[in-house]
């Protein structure tokens, strides 16, 4: 899965999940400043994404994402580990 796949999934999970209107869904978008995701959110977004990434996702990879465009290079940066693995 390419990153704009990611993006678009990881969009589509927002709207519907969240109720994110789509016109926030940027790749700069913060968030918790923008978007009003909070940890726990951040949890149930990532667990979302473990059927793509085909292992178990670590906190520790995800600690210093702050926008969606780190959501979708920490995903995508497992699912390349995966498919190496």
């Amino acid at each position: 899965m390419t990153k704009e796949e990611l993006f678009h999934r990881l969009s589509t999970v927002l709207q519907d999940t969240f109720e994110i209107d789509p016109e926030l869904i940027r790749p700069e978008a913060r968030l918790r400043e923008d978007l009003d995701i909070d940890s726990i959110d951040a949890v149930d977004l990532i667990v979302q994404f473990r059927p793509y990434v085909g292992k178990r996702l670590q906190p520790d990879v995800f600690k210093s994402v702050r926008t969606l465009q780190d959501v979708v290079d920490a995903l995508h940066g497992l699912m390349q580990e995966s498919v190496e693995a």
